[in-house]
C-alpha cells in the first residue's frame, strides 16, 4: 500500500468527522495526514494491542484542535478503544472523541491538549522520565517522544520556556515535529510573527532540519536522520493547511467543516472514491498492520523483562505501585516531628518530608530558581545535567510554567514529580495546573511564601486572592498545614487521594499547636484541634492562623473552639453532619490571611471573618499582619 493512499485515509476520516459533528478543526488534519503516515508506518515504536508498553515511543499532538487527525489515527491502527461508532460521535456528549484530545478516554491518547504549547512541555517532561529510566533499566527502555506542534504553540511561552531546558538537557530523544503552515487564525503568520525559527531552536540548542511536509521521501529521510543523534531535534515540515481543499492556505480552513461540495472537490482532487463508511479493505488492513507491527518487538522486550534482575523493580513502576514506600517516608517524618516538636515555617518542615522523599528512585523534585526559599533542594538531591541523568533534582530556571507542564509529563510517565515556586507565580502555572487536575495527575505543587506573612517583599508577591482562586479548580487539592504534624498529615493524604496536591507554605516560623490522632484528622478536611466545654463561638482558621486562633481561644473570656482546615475542599465534601458536628451552631469566626471569598457556604450573616480582601503592604510580617488586624488583641476586641 502506497503511502499516499495510507495518508489519503487519514484525510478522509478526518474531515468527514468534522463535517458531521459541524464542528470542529480540518486544516491541521489535511495538511499533517502526510507527516503522520510516515512516522506511524515507519518509524513509530508502538503496538495499538498493548498501548501502556512502558518502552513505547509517545506521539503526544501539542496541536489539540488537530484532534481529528489522533482519532483517525488511533481509529486506523487498531486501538480497541477507538471504534467506528466513535469516530461517528465525535464532538458529541460523553463521547471519548472529544473536541480536544482527553487523556485517560482512549488509551492511545498520552495527555491532554487544546491549550496550545501544553503538549510541547508534556513531551519535555516525558523525554526526560525516558532518559532518567534508560540510566536505571538500560536497553530495557529507550523510547523517543515525538510531539506534533504548529505555529500557535510556538507562539506560548510555556513551549519556548520547555524547549529552552530540553536543549540545555540535550534530550537526544525528543523530536519535535513543527506543521510550518504559516497559517492562524486571524490569518497569515507574518501578521504577528517574524521569528527566524531554523536559528531560534538552533539557539536553544537542538538540530535543526527541513522538508517538504508533503514529500514522503523528504519527510523520511528527515525522520530517519533523527534516530541517532545526541541533541533533541526541531523538524520544520513546511506544509498547506487544508491540502487539497479549496480552502487550502487559508485561515478560513483552520476550524470551520468543508461543505459535501468541498469534500467532494476534496475527493476528486486527490483522486479518493469512498467515505468513511467504504473505505476499501485492503486499506484498512494495511492500517491494522502498521498497528501490530510492534508487537513482535513488544513480546521480545517482555523476554528481556522477565529475564532481567530489575524486573521486580520495573514492574513496580509499570503498576505505580510505590504508595506503601512514600507513606513509610512521611511516617518516619511525623514521629520526628512528634518528638522535636520544632517550631518552623511550614516551608521548612515540608522540606523535610521531601528530604525523605527524594530518596526514592521514582520521585523527582525541582524548582524554578527558588530552591533555598521553598526548601526543595537538600543534601540527598543531585542535579539532573546533560549527559548525566542520575539525578533526582532538576534546575526549571526562572520558568514556572514549564515546570508545571514538564511535572505533567513526568507524572503521566509513572513518576511522582515536585516542583516549587512562590503561590503568588501559581499565576504563571494555572493552565498546566488546571490540566494536572483534569487529567488527575498526581503532581506536588510546593508554593511557598503563602500570605502576607512573607513581608518585605510587599504586595507583588504576597498572595491574598491566589488560595480562593485555586480552589475553585476541580480535583485540585490544596493544602495549607498549620505546623510540623499537620504538615506531615497533609502529604500523607496527598499520597492517597489522586490527582494532584497544592502545598501552601509559610515562610514565617509557626508554633507547634498539633496534638496526635488516632487516624490523620486531615482526612476530613477540618477537624477540631482545640476545644473546650459548650462553645460560645468557633475559630475557623487555616495554617499560620491556626496558632492564631488557638491564642485567641485560650486568652478569651469566652469558651471557644478552634477548627483547623487544612483542605477547605475537602471539609466541605464531608457532608452535613460532619461539617454541623464539628462547626457546631454558635457563631463562627473566620481567620486567613487571605480574601474571604473562600468560606463563603459556610459563613453566615452573623459570623466574623478576618481576612485580607485588599492587596497587601511591604513591612516586617508581624507589622503587616496588625495593619489587618490579624493580631490576637484585635480578634479578641471584636468577638
Amino acid at each position: 500500500m502506497n503511502l499516499q493512499s495510507l495518508s489519503n485515509a487519514l484525510r478522509v476520516l478526518s474531515v468527514e468527522m468534522v463535517a458531521k459533528a459541524n464542528s470542529g478543526h480540518p486544516g491541521m488534519p489535511l495538511g499533517a495526514s502526510d507527516i503522520t503516515t510516515v512516522l506511524f508506518s515507519k518509524f513509530l515504536r508502538f503496538d495499538s494491542q498493548n498501548p501502556k508498553w512502558l518502552n513505547r515511543d509517545r506521539f503526544v499532538l501539542s496541536a489539540g484542535h488537530a484532534s481529528a487527525l489522533l482519532y483517525s489515527l488511533l481509529y486506523l491502527t487498531g486501538y480497541k478503544d477507538c471504534t467506528i461508532n466513535d469516530i461517528k460521535n465525535f464532538r458529541q456528549l460523553h463521547s471519548k472523541t472529544a473536541g480536544h484530545p482527553e487523556y485517560g478516554f482512549i488509551s492511545g491518547i498520552e495527555t491532554t491538549t487544546g491549550p496550545l504549547g501544553q503538549g510541547v512541555a508534556n513531551a519535555v517532561g516525558m523525554a526526560i522520565a525516558e532518559r532518567k529510566l534508560n540510566h536505571e533499566f538500560e536497553e530495557l527502555v529507550n523510547y523517543k517522544t515525538y510531539c506534533l506542534c504548529g505555529d500557535g504553540c510556538l507562539m506560548e511561552g510555556i513551549a519556548l520556556e520547555a524547549l529552552q531546558l530540553a536543549g540545555h538537557l540535550g534530550l537526544s530523544n525528543l523530536v519535535l515535529i513543527y506543521d510550518k503552515n504559516n497559517i492562524t487564525i486571524d490569518g497569515d503568520l507574518s501578521i504577528a510573527s517574524s521569528v527566524n525559527y531554523p536559528k531560534m531552536f538552533e539557539s536553544f540548542g537542538f538540530n535543526v532540519l527541513e522538508c517538504d511536509g508533503h514529500n514522503f521521501e523528504e519527510i523520511e529521510n528527515v525522520l530517519a536522520e533523527v534516530q541517532n543523534t545526541n541533541k533533541p531535534t526541531a523538524i520544520i515540515a513546511t506544509t498547506k493547511i487544508g491540502f487539497g481543499s479549496v480552502k487550502e492556505g487559508t485561515a478560513k480552513v483552520h476550524g470551520s467543516p468543508l461543505s459535501t461540495e468541498e469534500i467532494t472537490q476534496l475527493k476528486q482532487k486527490l483522486g479518493i472514491n469512498y467515505n468513511t463508511d467504504t473505505m476499501p479493505q485492503e486499506i484498512l488492513n494495511a492500517w491494522r498492520e502498521i498497528g501490530s507491527k510492534g508487537n513482535v518487538e513488544f513480546e521480545q522486550w517482555n523476554k528481556k523483562v522477565n529475564s532481567s534482575n530489575k524486573k521486580e523493580l520495573l514492574q513496580k513502576f509499570i503498576n505505580n505501585d510505590f504508595k506503601q514506600e512514600i507513606n513509610n517516608v512521611i511516617e518516619k517524618a511525623k514521629e520526628k516531628f512528634l518528638s522535636e516538636k520544632p517550631q518552623s515555617a511550614t516551608r521548612v518542615l515540608s522540606g523535610v518530608v521531601l528530604e525523605e522523599l527524594s530518596n526514592l528512585p521514582f520521585v523527582i523534585g525541582g524548582s524554578a530558581d527558588l530552591s533555598g526559599s521553598n526548601n526543595t533542594k537538600s543534601a540527598k538531591n543531585r542535579l539532573i545535567i546533560k549527559n548525566d541523568f542520575s539525578g533526582n533534582y532538576l534546575a526549571y530556571g526562572v520558568r514556572e510554567h514549564a515546570m508545571a507542564g514538564i511535572m505533567n509529563g513526568l507524572a503521566l510517565s509513572g513518576f511522582l514529580p515536585f516542583g516549587g515556586t512562590f503561590l503568588v507565580f501559581s499565576d504563571y502555572m494555572r493552565n498546566s495546573i488546571r490540566l494536572s487536575s483534569l487529567m488527575k495527575a498526581k503532581v506536588f505543587y510546593i508554593m511557598t511564601h503563602d500570605s502576607i506573612g512573607l513581608g518585605e517583599d510587599g504586595p507583588t508577591h504576597q498572595p491574598v486572592e491566589h488560595l480562593a482562586s485555586l480552589r475553585t479548580i476541580p480535583n485540585l487539592n490544596i493544602f495549607r498545614p498549620c505546623d510540623a504534624v499537620e504538615t506531615a498529615n497533609c502529604f500523607a493524604l496527598a499520597n492517597e487521594l489522586e490527582g494532584p496536591s497544592l502545598f501552601a507554605l509559610s515562610r514565617q516560623n509557626l508554633p507547634f499547636v498539633s496534638t496526635e490522632f488516632k487516624e490523620n484528622p486531615v482526612k476530613f478536611g477540618g477537624y477540631i484541634i482545640h476545644d473546650c466545654q459548650n462553645p460560645e463561638c468557633v475559630i475557623i482558621a487555616t495554617g499560620s492562623e491556626v496558632s492564631l486562633a488557638i491564642d485567641v481561644a485560650k486568652k478569651s473570656n469566652k469558651n471557644i473552639r478552634v477548627v483547623s482546615v487544612p483542605c477547605l475542599e475537602i471539609f466541605r465534601h464531608q457532608g452535613k453532619e460532619y461539617i454541623s458536628q464539628t462547626l457546631g451552631s454558635a457563631r463562627r469566626i473566620f481567620i486567613e490571611a487571605g480574601v474571604v471569598n473562600s468560606f463563603y457556604g459556610l459563613l453566615r450573616e452573623e459570623d466574623l471573618h478576618f481576612t485580607v480582601d485588599a492587596f497587601g503592604h511591604s513591612g516586617k510580617a508581624e507589622e503587616v499582619y496588625a495593619y489587618f488586624g490579624l493580631t490576637t488583641e484585635n480578634i479578641l476586641s471584636k468577638i
